[in-house]
């Protein structure tokens, strides 16, 4: 049974195979129903759809990232007291079965750190802006004419679609509920072309990553531009392709790469789960894996760390005047908040002007000690405009 507003065109594509209704509702309420799939994305009406699948005893197959993102918690334990299942592959990645992997595949591993680029769109047009060295803004018109970003791409270029797939990601590696309102979420609007170039030069390139990472204080979850080393396979993942990257203590670094949106893509993950759910449905829900890994009673009670506790290295770019004492001045505020440079590059200023690009790589520090940094530094009478700053991840061990 098929529910579509459009039954015209569900009707040629099924060719009578099966009923179609444009009331999906039907369908979740019909006894001869025995597994939902549901399609239609957001958190309203698919939620209230689930809802009401799992309550009429259905099991459930959905590719709604954001739905689970929010309302997961809710929607697992509905189907924990109702003994269905909820089996979500689509939700993440498209086509690469990172949800499996995770899941069931690294069992034996304790899950130290996951980093994704898990949004097509955004690395195509990363992609572009580095090959090319075109605008943000140029590229994303690009993107949109062939189809890559949606007309409104907020969700994508804003770093929302990625946060709500690395939440479903923590949630699985970590065996914690679904905190998505906890991410820490940062898009690629605002990077400049400047910068993509000035990574490269220094052996990196620029991704919007997906990070979670367990440490002593409690989980990471953010999304944000992040400098890679070039050397990394992640780092060479171009156009709309996804891939992410897993450290178990046991099996060490494992990369996984594929399609991450498209129909045919999504439709292998959804018939993928649909086979798992038909072989499983007769077993004894004890028995079942976990829909987080973990059994419901067995979740961990970490705590989501907020940006200002991460730690990580940085990237800075400033615009200084070309005279001497400034690096000595931004040298001694990083020293005050015990912030160790990496590197330092300073670039000729252009003919006749008397400014220059000043970038700074950093070793690891707390995010809120750059940031007080940060504030001292622009307030330099030798700053012009303000600091650059793009988070940097060696995604070694």
């Amino acid at each position: 049974m098929v529910a579509d507003k459009n039954t015209g065109l569900a009707n040629s594509v099924t060719k009578g195979a099966c009923r179609v209704t444009a009331d999906a509702f039907a369908v979740v309420n019909d006894p001869e129903v025995d597994i939902v799939i549901e399609l239609i994305g957001g958190t309203g009406v698919a939620k209230e759809l689930v809802l009401k699948a799992i309550h009429n005893g259905k099991h459930v197959v959905t590719a709604n990232k954001a739905l689970l993102a929010v309302h997961g918690n809710e929607i697992f334990m509905a189907a924990q007291q109702m003994r269905v299942m909820v089996a979500f592959e689509a939700a993440v990645a498209g086509g690469i079965p990172i949800i499996k992997a995770v899941r069931e595949g690294l069992a034996a591993n304790r899950i130290e750190w996951i980093a994704g680029i898990i949004n097509g769109t955004t690395n195509f047009i990363l992609s572009e802006m580095r090959d090319k060295g075109l605008s943000f803004d140029t590229v994303l018109k690009e993107a949109q004419r062939l189809g890559y970003a949606e007309s409104d791409p907020t969700f994508d270029i804003e770093g929302v679609d990625a946060a709500h797939k690395i939440t479903i990601l923590a949630a699985i590696a970590f065996g914690i509920p679904m905190q998505f309102d906890k991410a820490y979420i940062e898009g690629i609007s605002k990077l400049d072309a400047t910068d993509i170039k000035y990574a490269e030069q220094l052996g990196y390139r620029i991704k919007l990553l997906g990070i979670t990472k367990r440490t002593p204080e409690g989980v990471e979850l953010r999304v944000h531009p992040t400098l890679i080393p070039g050397k990394r396979l992640i780092a060479n993942v171009e156009g709309a392709m996804n891939a992410v990257l897993v450290q178990g203590d046991a099996v060490g670094a494992t990369l996984y790469y594929g399609k991450g949106a498209g129909a045919e893509p999504t439709a292998s993950a959804v018939i993928a789960d649909l086979v798992d759910v038909t072989r499983m449905h007769t077993a004894d829900p004890q028995n079942r894996v976990p829909h987080l890994a973990f059994q419901p009673n067995q979740l961990a009670d970490l705590r989501i760390l907020s940006m200002d506790e991460v730690q990580t290295s940085y990237y800075l770019r400033m615009r200084v005047q070309d005279k001497p004492g400034v690096l000595a001045d931004i040298t001694r505020i990083l020293a005050d908040e015990q912030i160790s440079i990496d590197a330092v590059i300073q670039k000729e200023p252009g003919e006749g002007e008397d400014q220059t690009d000043l970038i700074m790589l950093t070793h690891q520090t707390r995010e809120k000690r750059i940031n007080s940094a940060i504030a001292k530094i622009e307030a330099l009478k030798v700053i012009t405009g303000k600091v650059v700053r793009i988070r940097l991840e060696e995604l070694g061990k």
